[in-house]
């Protein structure tokens, strides 16, 4: 990619929503046709070459850790912010998932005894033995959030029919904004994007400065994507980007 502005620059290395992008579309049996298909589009962070947010991603240690269960074709789209989670969050794993399949890998990662699982879900769909509002803490271990990223449709099939997820406690967030998210439409207007759960997970957990390091980061990509879809001149000094560039960077 030619840098078409002095922010633009390469990714350092695939993270592991980058790595199940690559993974889905070897598998694919035709090209994955997104909107803006003909744009020259970052590999890094997605947006048009134009926009490209690479050079102000942050980095921001957490105790928590995030595993991202992925619909089927949800890390190929631009419009996927699990993407932004892997961008600031070190601890991060991304799994494709299937009805009848599991990842030896993910299985492995569920059982590790550094991690205390959580799945993110409204608790009304869970047993309440299983629901919990905040973090469950025991043994020292480090909170280990997993999200179910898809529509939401997927996503109540992912918690239905995920056996090995039953013994993890349910954690019911209690949102108290509205959603920021305008990139997709949602048939719920109280749903958040994967990026916002994120961002609330680790305010819970007590990481408060990742959770800043990410709800600025998703602001700063959802601003400039609109304004790459909008054909609107790029603004390199707006609040979104002055937030983040307060952040520690790479």
């Amino acid at each position: 990619m030619s840098p078409a502005t002095p922010e633009a620059v390469a990714p350092s290395f695939p993270h592991a929503v980058a790595r199940q992008r690559t993974l889905r579309l070897a598998a694919s049996s035709k090209p994955y046709v997104a909107r803006g298909a003909g744009l020259v589009r970052c590999s890094g962070c997605r947006l048009p070459a134009t926009h490209c947010i690479c050079a102000l991603r942050p980095v921001v240690p957490s105790n928590a850790g995030f595993c991202l269960l992925l619909g089927d074709i949800e890390a190929l789209k631009p419009t996927n912010t699990g993407w932004l989670i892997a961008d600031v969050v070190p601890d991060t794993w991304a799994f494709g998932w299937s009805r009848t399949e599991v990842d030896p890998a993910l299985l492995a990662l569920l059982a590790d005894p550094q991690w205390r699982p959580h799945v993110v879900f409204p608790t009304e769909y869970a047993a309440p033995s299983r629901a919990v509002t905040a973090p469950v803490v025991d043994d020292g271990r480090r909170p280990l959030f997993v999200l179910l990223d898809g529509t939401w449709s997927e996503a109540r099939k992912m918690f239905r029919k995920s056996p090995w997820l039953d013994s993890a406690p349910v954690l019911g967030l209690q949102p108290a904004h509205a959603s920021r998210y305008k990139l997709r439409r949602s048939a719920q207007d109280h749903h958040f994007c994967t990026a916002e759960v994120a961002a609330m997970c680790l305010d819970l957990a007590g990481d408060a400065a990742a959770a800043d390091a990410l709800d600025a980061w998703f602001g700063l990509f959802s601003e400039r994507y609109l304004s790459a879809r909008g054909h609107q001149p790029l603004s390199v000094d707006s609040e979104a980007t002055q937030r983040v560039r307060a952040l520690p960077t790479k």
